[in-house]
């Protein structure tokens, strides 16, 4: 039987949630729970899920589009073209269809969609007074071309042989739980870094732009300020210094860039005749786009509980996400 879905919160201000509060579904308990971690890697490593898609795309690039690792010894125009080429068109493809297909098509209607609103239209906040135009301009403009500005250094220092790296051959087990732990480490950079952008001054010059978007969708994921960019595309230079496959490198590409797109699509799962096929955005991050000063991470790393910025959709956690950030804003 498809699962019956919720349409009000206990004040009535979301289109949905989940049940609240929310639980702790970190993999970083103390004790540890062996039984759950072995859910843990069924539902995101042996089912349908974003990661086994990114990982199938990281794939697809390096067998297919990607230049190889030769080719990249010497920076040439012909072969940079080609990567930004492509990571535009993954990027237009990823944002473009998960739009078209929740906020054009409707393919959903607004089951599992947080927010009772549409995206913003007709207002001069946004650049060219459209909220996905605005997206669209900071993405495809600074968010692809540093993308591929971190990713044509990365490609040249594996080349040359001044980033280490390996093979599948020479380390399999390495090379399986490097792909496990990209978005591990993705995770433990976004929480500091995001951190940082919060300081007011970073916030209000730079990562306010990005705050523009209360009202989340697949476009606004990667819609940055270009310094914003800059600082949240750090997290590849783990590749500088850890020995890994260019797959990695892919997989950590696209995990950055389009897997922005799926965390932002403003709906907490794909519904396929009324059943949850794939899970894409959380009401974690929902959260701190409506409050700010909340929810800094995601919800597979600790810190937001560990260090007192946790709101788990509660009035209570509401209160102390507001009089914390009046206080961060004197």
């Amino acid at each position: 039987m498809p699962e019956k879905l919720k349409t009000e919160n206990l004040s009535g201000s979301w289109n949905y949630h989940p049940d609240l509060p929310l639980q702790d579904p970190s993999i970083f308990q103390w004790p540890p729970r062996p039984a759950y971690l072995v859910k843990w890697l069924t539902f995101n490593w042996l089912m349908l899920s974003e990661r086994v898609i990114m990982l199938l795309m990281a794939f697809a690039l390096w067998a297919f589009f990607y230049p190889s690792l030769e080719t990249t010894q010497t920076f040439v125009v012909g072969w940079i073209l080609q990567i930004w080429a492509i990571n535009f068109a993954m990027v237009f493809i990823c944002s473009g269809g998960l739009h078209w297909y929740f906020y054009i098509h409707k393919g959903q209607g607004k089951k599992l969609k947080f927010e009772r609103r549409d995206q913003g239209k007709n207002n001069r906040l946004w650049n060219f007074s459209d909220q996905v135009r605005d997206n669209m301009f900071w993405s495809l403009g600074s968010g692809v071309l540093q993308l591929t500005g971190f990713q044509v250094v990365t490609m040249w220092l594996m080349a040359n042989g001044y980033a280490p790296t390996i093979t599948f051959a020479s380390n399999p087990v390495w090379f399986i739980l490097a792909l496990i732990l990209v978005p591990i480490w993705s995770a433990f950079h976004f929480y500091w870094v995001h951190r940082l952008l919060h300081v007011p001054f970073l916030y209000k010059r730079v990562h306010s732009l990005h705050h523009r978007n209360v009202n989340i969708g697949p476009w606004s994921g990667f819609s940055m300020h270009p310094v914003e960019h800059f600082i949240y595309l750090t997290t590849l230079c783990i590749h500088w210094v850890v020995a890994t496959h260019p797959i990695h490198l892919f997989f950590h590409i696209v995990y950055q860039g389009p897997g922005a797109a799926m965390s932002h699509t403003g709906y907490e799962d794909l519904l396929i005749k009324d059943k949850r096929r794939l899970a894409l955005g959380t009401f974690y991050h929902q959260l701190h786009h409506r409050y700010y000063e909340c929810n800094y991470g995601n919800q597979e790393m600790p810190w937001d509980r560990w260090f007192g910025t946790f709101h788990d959709g509660s009035e209570a956690a509401t209160v102390e996400t507001r009089a914390r950030k009046k206080r961060m804003h004197a």
